[in-house]
């Protein structure tokens, strides 16, 4: 079996855009007809960079090989133009093909990836949301404590046991920043009245996206405490785990870290600086699912667990639930509400979602198929906008919190 063919489609997402602004699909076509699909979540480049790019790592590294080899096929894009280091959008770009080949491998065995990768552990994935609190406009607002409170109880009447919401914002490209007072006591308020509202029937998980110093983060975090959240997310900007681990020494509420991290080396470093109790790597920048597997083999040696971050699309969600399935350290995986909406209609048959939890398909590979009338309906890509863009203001301490604070559209 030979990889003969590769397509990419920059889907564009239908207003609120909610799992970014556009999904890279990636398509593998093998000279038995077999195809596979896999997503590349890589934001540092326009999608009018990515494409030719992805092209190019196919054609020197993937093209008339066969698909099983996926070893291989790391090793010589990770150490593409004598490199041998972890680089971002190489990764993501490798994450999105190497997951098309455990499909194509998958559906030639007539197996789901999770039973090729060690088998059945999970028959169901508990499963958490981001809180999307809307006003009576219709219109999503962050920043109302009562929205999210509402928003909490509707989630958890729908069935899920944790929920999770960042406050603390603007999410500054300057960062880390000290936090203003206000934005502590804004969070600390989120956090005590969603307790109060949810009580124990629900994990409280709290985003903030390393936006602050070390100093700041354990400030916050001394807050947080009395409502005792399930973690404290990235407490502090990426490439730093000595930085982190000061934070995670000094609270008692787990820090979860990763949507930002590629490679075993790099979860390596955070695990052994003690800087995160909860791996948060995203199945289509890490490395792709053999590496993601291999960190989480890293992790239970650390007595650490994973929780796969996922705002994307739903074939990186899918591709994370097969590593979660297999994973007998497995915590909690990402979900973008019950994948409805263009989450579902992307897809042949939305991934299957019950009472706060993912229940892992049994087709073979992914196990699900794009619809390619949907994607070809919202392709190409036209925007300026990246996928995720961060505010390139630096943090305003007056200005934080007020109307006058909002991220400068895209141009």
């Amino acid at each position: 079996m030979k990889v003969i063919s590769c397509e990419t489609h920059v889907v564009a997402t239908p207003p609120p855009h909610v799992g970014g602004m556009y999904w890279i699909f990636v398509s593998l076509k093998t000279d038995c007809g077999i195809e596979g699909i896999g997503e590349v979540y890589a934001a540092t480049f326009h999608p009018k960079v990515m494409v030719p790019a992805i092209d190019d790592v196919f054609e020197r590294c993937l093209q008339g090989q066969d698909p099983h080899h996926v070893e291989r096929f790391f090793r010589e894009a990770y150490s593409s133009g004598f490199t041998q280091r972890p680089d971002l959008t190489m990764m993501g770009i490798v994450s999105g093909l190497e997951m098309a080949c455990w499909d194509i491998i998958g559906k030639a065995a007539g197996k789901p990836v999770y039973e090729l990768i060690g088998g059945k552990v999970h028959d169901k994935l508990r499963c958490y949301t981001y809180l999307y609190p809307k006003d009576r406009n219709g219109d999503y607002n962050y920043d109302n404590v009562e929205l999210a409170v509402e928003c909490a109880l509707e989630n958890r009447e729908r069935g899920f046991t944790a929920l999770k919401f960042d406050p603390a914002g603007p999410y500054s490209a300057y960062s880390g920043h000290m936090l203003s007072l206000e934005a502590m006591d804004k969070s600390a308020t989120f956090c005590r009245r969603i307790r109060e509202a949810v009580g124990n029937s629900c994990d409280l998980l709290f985003g903030t996206h390393g936006q602050m110093t070390p100093a700041s983060a354990i400030r916050l975090a001394k807050r947080l405490e009395p409502f005792d959240p399930m973690w404290f997310e990235e407490p502090v900007p990426p490439g730093q785990s000595e930085a982190m681990s000061r934070v995670a020494q000094s609270t008692s509420i787990p820090v979860a870290t990763g949507e930002r991290l590629t490679t075993k080396y790099e979860f390596h470093d955070v695990l052994k600086n003690g800087a995160a109790a909860i791996l948060q790597m995203n199945l289509g920048r890490v490395g792709g699912i053999l590496e993601a597997k291999k960190i989480a083999g890293i992790a239970e040696a650390y007595y650490a667990q994973i929780a796969p971050h996922l705002y994307n699309g739903p074939v990186g969600a899918a591709a994370s639930i097969q590593l979660a399935t297999a994973t007998p350290n497995f915590l909690i995986q990402e979900s973008i509400g019950t994948w409805d909406g263009f989450h579902g209609d992307v897809l042949q048959q939305k991934i299957e979602w019950k009472d706060g939890y993912i229940i892992p398909s049994t087709k073979p590979g992914l196990g699900i198929e794009l619809n390619m009338d949907v994607v070809k309906a919202h392709s190409p890509y036209t925007g300026k906008a990246l996928h995720l863009s961060m505010d390139p203001r630096p943090y305003d301490y007056k200005k934080q919190s007020s109307t006058e604070w909002k991220a400068q559209p895209e141009r």
